[in-house]
C-alpha cells in the first residue's frame, strides 16, 4: 500500500513514471532491433513451451495473462527503483524525514494548491492562527504590527533602531516546518541579571540578521530559510512608529504597552508619525489575497495599528478577497471592557472605513461556569455575540467552536484555520 501512495492525485509523479516506462520500452525495442529479435524469440518460445507443459495445449489467453503479469512486474520494478533513487537523494538532503518521503511530497503538493491567505494582526493571537493555517495552505502571509514598545522588542527597537522583532519572531516560529529544538531555541528567553536577561534568542537572531543584511525584509527572508517557514512574514511598515490612544474622556495615552494600563474606554488610536509607507510586499500580499483575516488578538494594539499605515486599509477595502474578522472570545481588561461582538467590528470599521471587513467569526462553544468565574477575577468576561447588531452593520456572521478550554480559554489553532477555510470554500461555491 505504501508504494500506491506514489500514485495519489496531485503528486506529479505518475507523469514521470509513465515517461520512464516509455523510455524503458524504447530501450528494450532498440536492444531487440540491435540483436535482431533473437533473444525476444527465445523468451517467447520459452513462454509458449512453459504454457504447453502446464496446460497441455497452446492457450493464448494464458500467454496473454503471463505477458500482462510481466508488464505489471516491470512497472513495479520501475516504481520501486524510482522511489529508491529519490529516497537516496532525500536521505542525504533531509535525513530525518526520509521515512515519510511520500507524505512530505503529497502534503507539499496539496498545500501548494491552497488559497492565498493574508492574515493581519499581531501578538500571540496571530501566531495561534498561523500555526493552524500552515496545515491548510503554504500560501499564507502574515502582515504584522510594529507598534510594540515593551519588553525585549522595545529594548531592541530603541538600541538598534529597528522594528520590534517579537511578533515577527512568533509568526516565523508559528509557520515553521522545522525540528522542535529549533523552535525552542528561537523562543528561548535569557534569564539572570546580565544585559541579555529578558531577551529571546529569536529576537536577537532577527536583530543580528537585520544588521547583517541591512534590511528587515531580507532578514525575515533569511530567517524563514533557517526555520523552513511555510509562508511569508512581513511587517506592516519598516518605519519606527509609536502608538497612542485618545480616550472617551479626552485624555491621550502614549505607548502601546501603556494603553491598557489606564483602564479607560478607548475612542480612537493613532500612530506617530501619522503617515508612514507600507512595506511593498505587504501591499502585494493584500492584492493577491483570496482571503484576508483580521485577528484574533488585541483589537486596538495588535490589529488596528496595521490599518493606520498608509494605503493598507485602502488596499484591503479595494480587494475582492473574502475579509474575515475573528472576534475575541473574552474581553480584554483596559482595552475592550464590556465590548460585544458588534462593538469590536464597529471599531474596525471606524478606523479602517466601510468595506474593511465582510464577515465575523465568533465562538459558539459554551464556556463553563468555573472558567467564567476564574476569568471574572481577572476582569475578563465572554464577549456577547449580539447577532442583530452585527448584521445591522452589514456584516455576515459565522458561529463555530473555535476554542480550546481544556485548561485555559484559548483559540484553537486547527479549529480556527479549518473554519476560515470552511468559510472560504462555502462562499466560493456560492
Amino acid at each position: 500500500m505504501h508504494l500506491l501512495k506514489w500514485l495519489y492525485p496531485g503528486m506529479r509523479f505518475k507523469r514521470w513514471l509513465c515517461l520512464f516506462a516509455v523510455g524503458a520500452l524504447l530501450t528494450g525495442l532498440g536492444l531487440a532491433i540491435v540483436f535482431n529479435y533473437k533473444y525476444i524469440d527465445s523468451i517467447e518460445e520459452f513462454l509458449f513451451y512453459a504454457v504447453y507443459t502446464w496446460t497441455g495445449s497452446y492457450d493464448y489467453m494464458i500467454t496473454a495473462i503471463v505477458g500482462i503479469a510481466i508488464i505489471v512486474f516491470g512497472l513495479i520494478i520501475m516504481l520501486l527503483a524510482t522511489r529508491m533513487v529519490i529516497r537516496s537523494l532525500i536521505t542525504v538532503l533531509v535525513p530525518d524525514k526520509s521515512g515519510r518521503l511520500v507524505d512530505m511530497i503529497y502534503e507539499h503538493r496539496k498545500l501548494d494548491k491552497g488559497p492565498n491567505v493574508t492574515v493581519v494582526g499581531g501578538g500571540t493571537g496571530l501566531s495561534v492562527l498561523l500555526r493552524g493555517m500552515k496545515e491548510e495552505t503554504r500560501n499564507a502571509t502574515a502582515i504584522v504590527t510594529v507598534a510594540d514598545d515593551g519588553g525585549s522588542s522595545g529594548r531592541l527597537r530603541e538600541e538598534f533602531n529597528i522594528v520590534p522583532p517579537g511578533d515577527l519572531r512568533n509568526c516565523l516560529v508559528a509557520l515553521a516546518d522545522t525540528e522542535p529544538m529549533m523552535e525552542k531555541l528561537f523562543q528561548y528567553r535569557f534569564s539572570g541579571n546580565s544585559d541579555l536577561a529578558g531577551h529571546s534568542f529569536g529576537n536577537l537572531f532577527i536583530t543580528a540578521m537585520t544588521e547583517v543584511t541591512g534590511d528587515i525584509e531580507q532578514a525575515l527572508k533569511e530567517s524563514s530559510r533557517v526555520l523552513a517557514v511555510k509562508g511569508r512574514v512581513f511587517p506592516a511598515t519598516t518605519a519606527k512608529i509609536r502608538l497612542s490612544a485618545t480616550m472617551e474622556d479626552g485624555t491621550v495615552v502614549e505607548g502601546e504597552s501603556q494603553i491598557p494600563l489606564v483602564h479607560k474606554r478607548i475612542k480612537r488610536v493613532h500612530i506617530f508619525p501619522h503617515h508612514v509607507e507600507p512595506v511593498p510586499s505587504s501591499i502585494k500580499a493584500i492584492r493577491e489575497a483570496e482571503v484576508i483575516v483580521f485577528g484574533p488578538g488585541s483589537l486596538y494594539t495588535s490589529i488596528i495599528p496595521n490599518l493606520l499605515v498608509d494605503n493598507i486599509a485602502d488596499e484591503i477595502k479595494k480587494s475582492k478577497a473574502i475579509k474575515i474578522y475573528i472576534c475575541n472570545v473574552m474581553t480584554q481588561p483596559g482595552e475592550t471592557d464590556d465590548y460585544t461582538a458588534s462593538m469590536h467590528v464597529k471599531a474596525l470599521i471606524e478606523h479602517g472605513g466601510a468595506g474593511i471587513v465582510d464577515y465575523v467569526l465568533v465562538n459558539n462553544k459554551e464556556i463553563s461556569a468555573e472558567m467564567q468565574e476564574y476569568y471574572a477575577q481577572k476582569g475578563q468576561y465572554p464577549v456577547l455575540v449580539d447577532e442583530k447588531a452585527v448584521e445591522d452593520l452589514g456584516i455576515g456572521l459565522f458561529k463555530a467552536d473555535i476554542i480550546d478550554d481544556s485548561e485555559m480559554i484559548h483559540h484553537d489553532s486547527m479549529k480556527l484555520a479549518q473554519n476560515v477555510m470552511k468559510i472560504y470554500h462555502t462562499l466560493k461555491e456560492n
